[in-house]
This record gives C-alpha cells, structure tokens and sequence, in this order.
C-alpha cells in the first residue's frame, strides 16, 4: 500500500467571512478520501491565531449555520519556513506536530483568500491548493480584477471605486450620473456579500457607504444589470477547463438579492438551476469567458466565475472567486458533480493540481552562476 498523502486543512480566519470557511472546511474534511490522505486540521481563529484541531470535534454547532464556530484552543501553532516536511510547530513546546505534505486552504476573504496565506506557505516551501499570490491577490481586489478585464476588453458592468480618504468627496448625484441608480455599494476586497447594499435613492446612500467602509478602505459601486446571474468553475493550471453553467435564482419576496443570509442562512432565500436552462450558444460563451477571466487573472486551481445574464444573451463577467464556498451544496463543487466529477474526486484533483504546480516550481533555478 503507498504511504497517504499529508494534507493540512487550513480553515476560520480573521475574516468577516470566518463562518462560511468553518462550513466549507467541515464539508471537505468529511469528503476527502482517508484511504489516499492523512488529514491534519489547522484553525485559525479571529484574532489570527493558528491552532491544532481535533477531528472529532473541531466545530461547535457544526450543523447550524448560524451558530457554528471553533471550539476555544489554548495551544498555538508557528509555521517555520525552510521546514519542508515539517513546517509547523507548537509555540509553546516548540515541538514539530508532523509532516504536512501539501496545504488546502479554505479561507474566504481577507487574510486567507488575498494573497497573505499563499505567500507565507511559498516562504515555507509548503504546497498548497489554488491560487498563488498574484492570482489570489487580483481575484480579491475587485477594483483590480475589473480593471484587468475590461483593459483586457471583456464584457463587464460600470464600476467606481474609491479610497477612504476621498470619502469626504462621495455623493450620490456623482455616482448615479456614472453608472445610473440603482446600483450596489460593495467593499473592494471581501466576499459572501458581506458589507453589500443596493442603493436605490439618496436616503440609502450614506448608511450603505459607511457600511462597506466598515470592512474595506476601498469601496466598489457597480452597476446594477437587470438579468439572470449565472455561474461557471473553473479548474486546472495552465490548461484550466469550464464546468457546466448553473443559475442562481434568488428569492425576490424575501431577500433584494443574493445577499450573505440568502446565500448561507436562509435555507429557502434563494434556488440553485444546474444546469441552468440556456441555449448551446450562451452555455458556451459562458464557459470560453470563465477560462478567458481565469487566465487574465493569473488564476491556478480552482476559481468559480460569476456572471450577468442580459435579455439571455449578452453576458457580463461580474467577478471571480480563488477559494469559492465549497460545502457540499455550493455552486462550485455542485457544478463539477453536475459535470461528472464528484466532491471528493474534486478535493483529490485540487491537491494533485497543487502538488503538480509545486513540482514545477521546484525545478526553477534559484541562483546564478558567477563568472
């Protein structure tokens, strides 16, 4: 029998997003196949703190959504760089916890899913799932990302961004002028619809600013697209390919739009189509345009991109996520299922696409000789 493969789970995170991560982590722990993988689960907590978790009770409340959290942890975990095959230690014995072969992050938002995490695993020499550090970083700057696909000449919706030092400046006439109302205040670099609003006239305006700059020192508006919302995953390294295209069907009576309780809470906020109903012709320029966002965006591994459907044919790149949701119901793994490649052959295809990825750049000269 060959020796298993030593996967880190890497979940939490000091992140508005720290719950969907715990539900996420929680689903690909069940799934991975323990035959072929000895798992080590690896918390981090809201302050920052890394942890050793047990696997038999690493989540309080895992089942409810609302309440899931990690269990409180005294001993704290050091990632040592140069330490290939063990790379993390506890702090306080400074003892080597075991041999980590390659890491799989599933940490959403800032500080896991923007580029910090990647490159301090590449300073440990350690493996790891998804994006490097220019894709990650891009992908969760969405001022960035825009930027990049529109000089790239894809189809997108108006944006406007703006630091926290113009604040002073902002107004709801310039805004409406630009991109026409209503429209959608968002911070720049988060994700789950945290911190978003749509803004339908001047008294939602101020409260939905200030609330986005509660979470980000840069703020995105974007135009609001009348239409369907469709989504692709993406998954590979250099040669990447498409999934199926799913909808996302919002429920109107309840939620504006495919807010954060829509999508996590509220078990009847909002539908998810897979496949989604269009035509041969549109699923095919969905999926041309997701690896097209995916490879203009310095993307590895996995990415779900998400996109605006207008009068079912003109389709708008709205934006990509490097570590999607991954729980057993979210759209990115339920579209490769849909696609014939199940959830744990997925979480087995991520880590070889890592460990591919790894190889590579280990061949890489990392010195010069003198002459």
């Amino acid at each position: 029998m060959s020796k298993k493969i030593r996967v880190g789970i890497l979940f939490g995170g000091k992140s508005a997003e720290h719950e969907v991560s715990l539900q996420s982590a929680k689903n690909v722990y069940e799934a991975i196949d323990k035959n072929k993988y000895e798992v080590t689960l690896i918390g981090i907590d809201k302050q920052g703190k890394w942890h050793l978790s047990d696997a038999h009770k690493f989540l309080k409340n895992a089942d409810n959504p609302k309440l899931i959290q990690m269990p409180r942890l005294d001993e704290n975990l050091a990632l040592v760089p140069g330490e290939k095959k063990q790379p993390l230690v506890k702090a306080s014995s400074r003892q080597y916890i075991g041999p980590i072969d390659v890491v799989f992050p599933i940490l959403h938002g800032p500080l896991g899913e923007d580029g910090t995490i990647q490159g301090l695993l590449k300073l440990a020499n350690v493996p790891f799932v998804g994006a490097s550090v220019l894709g990650s970083a891009i992908g969760m700057d969405k001022d960035v990302m825009k930027r990049l696909l529109r000089d790239a000449g894809l189809p997108i919706p108006k944006f406007l961004a703006f630091q926290i030092a113009g604040k002073k400046d902002l107004n709801f006439d310039f805004v409406a002028d630009k991109i026409g109302c209503p429209f959608f205040v968002k911070p720049a670099n988060l994700g789950s619809s945290v911190g978003i609003h749509r803004v339908a006239d001047k008294t939602e305006f101020a409260p939905a600013t200030a609330d986005a700059f509660l979470y980000d020192t840069k703020i995105l508006f974007e135009e609001n697209m009348e239409g369907r919302e469709v989504e692709c995953s993406v998954l590979g390294n250099d040669n990447p390919i498409a999934s199926t295209v799913g909808e996302i069907i919002t429920n109107k009576q309840k939620h504006q739009f495919y807010s954060y309780e829509a999508k996590y809470i509220d078990e009847a906020g909002a539908i998810l189509k897979i496949p989604a109903e269009l035509t041969a012709a549109v699923i095919k320029r969905v999926q041309e345009l997701a690896v097209q966002t995916f490879k203009i965006l310095c993307c590895q591994g996995m990415a779900r991109v998400d996109f605006f459907l207008k009068n079912n044919e003109q389709v708008f790149v709205n934006e990509l996520n490097t570590i999607p949701g991954f729980t057993r119901i979210s759209m990115y793994p339920k579209l490769w299922e849909a696609s014939g490649l199940s959830y744990s052959d997925l979480i087995d295809r991520l880590i070889q696409l890592a460990l591919e990825r790894f190889e590579n750049e280990q061949k890489l000269k990392t010195s010069v000789a003198l002459t």
